[in-house]
């Protein structure tokens, strides 16, 4: 993959978490006056030897589904019974991983209201599924309510240490789907709220092989997308 992008194009780090046993980073293709492909990494470091001991790197879907994924995913559990709400002791952690440890360990599953306590006014959320991002509250409310429904987990894997930013791995476990939908998602904090005002979620292509994908970087290397936007013109990757 890296000789066939040598001499063709650019990679920029749009935003990078700041964890030390563990981070990840957004990043965007580049070539000459143009950015094409983004996407997200993480990385975790051996304790012992300090050397990296897994990877995990998800670029874009180039075909974003929108809410045909809500459909497809609510199909597919269609015959699945609501399980019980679950309980949580309230906490208000003020570091990122431990806010996103808090939401996805602790409040999953229970309370919407309690998750918004923890997204900021100006919060920006970039979901891979959809092509354009959601911003502010209401937005992001409607989506955690358009997907929370029996049938559907969100399982995290790995977290990283992040302070003021953090990336985690993830799985979504459908009930009837023998396979589980991976993903990273990025979330910054505002260093005044500590609340999340940019959020990055990738979810895995659904086409496995991702077809569109390998074609675009065979046709347009330098990009990774059938089709490129000005340099610059989506600040921070969104």
């Amino acid at each position: 993959k890296v000789a066939q992008r040598k001499g063709r194009g650019g990679f920029r780090v749009d935003k990078i978490s700041d964890g030390t046993q563990a981070c990840g980073f957004a990043w965007t293709w580049t070539s000459g006056d143009q950015e094409g492909l983004r996407g997200t990494t993480f990385v975790e470091l051996n304790e012992d030897t300090g050397e990296i001991q897994y990877v995990r790197e998800i670029p874009e879907p180039l075909y974003k589904p929108g809410d045909l994924t809500l459909e497809l995913l609510k199909a597919v559990t269609a015959d699945a019974e609501p399980n019980a709400p679950v309980e949580y002791q309230q906490q208000t952690p003020t570091t990122a991983h431990e806010v996103a440890k808090y939401l996805f360990n602790d409040v999953q599953g229970s309370s919407i209201d309690e998750s918004m306590r923890f997204f900021d006014d100006n919060i920006i959320y970039r979901d891979f599924n959809y092509e354009d991002v959601l911003e502010g509250p209401e937005e992001v409310r409607k989506f955690i309510e358009d997907f929370s429904f029996p049938g559907i987990t969100f399982r995290p894997q790995k977290f990283d240490d992040g302070l003021e930013a953090t990336c985690f791995t993830w799985e979504v476990v459908l009930d009837g789907a023998p396979d589980t939908i991976k993903g990273i998602s990025f979330y910054e904090l505002d260093p005044e709220t500590k609340k999340a005002v940019y959020v990055r979620d990738v979810p895995e292509s659904a086409i496995k092989p991702p077809v569109l994908g390998k074609l675009a970087r065979q046709l347009r290397p330098g990009l990774g997308t059938f089709q490129g936007v000005p340099l610059g013109s989506r600040p921070g990757g969104k």
